[in-house]
């Protein structure tokens, strides 16, 4: 692999496997080690992986780096991040509820099986289609149907007002 088709990789796909190993562990830093290990080994190996067909192979050794980090550092489903949510014109007791409703959305979200947070959090985060996902995955549509069906039914089960 050259450097130059090295180049176009890296900057097609690091922002896309940063944002699936953030969504993994929830810690920007941790991502962006990550992702950057994933394409130091694609250089150290000299893979050849073409832009557009072995996207699914960068997801994989990108999963598989986070799995051994998990390991090691004992690190176990934390929280995504914080989850920006506007309101406008309220009392406080408004304030009160709406703050309420936030924690438990981010409590439950973490209580979510990985699989149905990630693709979740891809389908409404980044607003991806579910075909755009499993081609990012490499798994069926009918799975990212299912596990998105899956997280919003729990999700409305648990956020139940």
């Amino acid at each position: 692999m050259t450097k130059e088709q090295f180049k176009t990789l890296f900057d097609l796909y690091f922002d896309d496997i940063r944002r699936y190993l953030y969504y993994r562990c929830g810690d920007t830093t941790i991502s962006t080690d990550l992702a950057q290990d994933t394409f130091m080994r694609i250089w150290e190996k000299q893979m050849v992986l073409l832009p557009g067909k072995d996207t699914g192979l960068l997801y994989k050794i990108a999963g598989d780096l986070f799995v051994s980090h998990t390991r090691r550092e004992r690190l176990r489903k934390e929280a995504p991040g914080e989850i920006r949510f506007e309101q406008r014109e309220s009392t406080p007791e408004d304030e009160l509820q709406y703050l309420e409703l936030q924690k438990n959305y981010e409590k439950t979200l973490m209580k979510l099986p990985e699989n149905q947070r990630i693709v979740f959090l891809m389908s409404r985060t980044e607003e991806l289609t579910y075909q755009e996902i499993a081609t990012r995955l490499s798994i069926s549509v009918k799975t990212v149907e299912k596990r998105v069906s899956g997280a919003l039914s729990r999700l409305r089960k648990e956020l139940k007002t």
